[in-house]
């Protein structure tokens, strides 16, 4: 059996238990709570407070978003062009050529040979003087030939004389006939010896005037103006009929002999011009013009020789030089001139046309063309209709670059030559 006081102990301990906590001392258990929900809350507004932060320094550091019409422009990237890119358009003639290369050769020349035999006396000229038509080269010792004309004359009057009996004896036949002291034979004997005398008489001059020639001859003269090429002979040297003298050549006037392909020769006329090269005189130009063909193909080469004639009033191109050049064999009017890279096919509308991409304003055009003649050598091509010359073009195909495109050019364009 409980006692009363250990009852009493009891309730008073539950009251005690039951009795609300006072402010001033809160219970034990409570307060490791409240601190972690500060502490939480703490960490809340930290973490708050850094996520403003960085998103404001985000904002402040992203630029303004472009509007739509300006993004637009820059995704327009603009190409810019070099000098080789692109090409101003010229009008000039445009001319298909033929290459050919050959020797020079005089058109005049002459190996002076002597007519007669003699000893030469002297010479007057030397190799690389020039020489007039019919100047004095070479003397020989013409006492020989003076001498067969003495006797040539001697000849000639003893003929004349014979001839003067024979026309004597005749007008005495004559006049005995007439009385008839002779028969007619008599007569017609006299007559015939009269005939005989007088073909005696012009053998006797014609002898005399081939002294008289061979007199001349022993005075050797230049047949045409030229320069001396070589001499044959010395002074003192004995010459005999047809012996060479010395060698002419007329550089007034050249020859250039070049072998063409017989395939080509069916582009080459008479009369077409001819621009050529001779080493040693640089980058300049010769001009001649075609002025015969040869018939017929060279043994092994089974080409066909083609003669030009050559001016060369200073005599500067020398026989035996060596040219290279080309014939024209075609020209045309002037018309614009493109580069053969710069025509390319059309697409689109344009599809299967001839075209080239245009700078207009900045822009790259398609612009269709005509086209003409081609220099396939000189890489050009005949504009006939669709540009004019000072347009300037795309002078070969530019990856990326299309009709529609920007572009920016270069200070300065490069024309279109040949």
């Amino acid at each position: 059996m409980r006692s009363p006081s250990n009852a009493l102990n009891k309730n008073e301990a539950m009251k005690i238990e039951t009795l609300p906590l006072s402010p001033a001392e809160p219970a034990a258990s409570t307060v490791p709570h409240q601190r972690r929900r500060a502490a939480i809350g703490l960490a809340a507004l930290l973490l708050a407070g850094a996520a403003g932060g960085y998103a404001w320094t985000q904002r402040a550091a992203a630029p303004a978003q472009p509007a739509p019409a300006a993004a637009k422009a820059d995704k327009e990237s603009v190409h810019e062009l070099s000098k080789r890119d692109i090409a101003v358009v010229e009008a000039r003639p445009l001319a298909v050529t033929l290459p050919l290369s050959g020797s020079l050769t005089p058109l005049a020349q002459a190996t002076v040979k002597s007519k007669v035999s003699g000893v030469v006396l002297a010479t007057t000229v030397q190799e690389g003087m020039r020489v007039a038509a019919g100047q004095v080269i070479a003397r020989l010792d013409d006492a020989e030939a003076r001498a067969r004309v003495a006797q040539q004359q001697a000849l000639l009057a003893d003929a004349n004389a014979r001839l003067a009996l024979a026309k004597k004896n005749q007008a005495n036949s004559a006049a005995l006939l007439q009385q008839k002291y002779i028969a007619q034979s008599a007569y017609d004997t006299s007559s015939n010896a009269v005939d005989l005398a007088q073909a005696a008489v012009d053998a006797a001059r014609a002898q005399l005037e081939l002294t008289r020639i061979a007199l001349l001859d022993t005075v050797i003269r230049a047949p045409l103006s030229g320069v001396v090429s070589k001499r044959h002979v010395q002074a003192g040297e004995k010459l005999a009929p047809d012996s060479p003298v010395f060698s002419i050549v007329d550089l007034q006037q050249l020859t250039l002999d070049a072998q063409v392909p017989a395939s080509d020769i069916p582009r080459i006329k008479v009369g077409q011009e001819v621009q050529f090269r001779v080493d040693g005189f640089g980058e300049r130009n010769f001009a001649g013009k075609v002025v015969r063909i040869n018939p017929s193909t060279e043994a092994g080469s089974r080409a066909m020789l083609v003669y030009i004639g050559v001016d060369n009033p200073d005599g500067l191109l020398r026989a035996g030089m060596f040219a290279k050049g080309a014939v024209t064999t075609e020209k045309s009017a002037a018309h614009a001139l493109l580069p053969l890279t710069a025509v390319r096919t059309g697409e689109g509308e344009l599809r299967g046309e001839d075209v080239v991409y245009r700078v207009d304003g900045g822009k790259v055009v398609a612009q269709p063309v005509k086209l003409g003649l081609r220099n396939q050598d000189e890489g050009l091509v005949e504009a006939l209709d669709g540009i004019q010359a000072g347009a300037t073009v795309l002078a070969l195909p530019l990856d990326g670059v299309k009709p529609g495109h920007r572009v920016k050019l270069p200070a300065v364009a490069t024309p279109v030559k040949g």
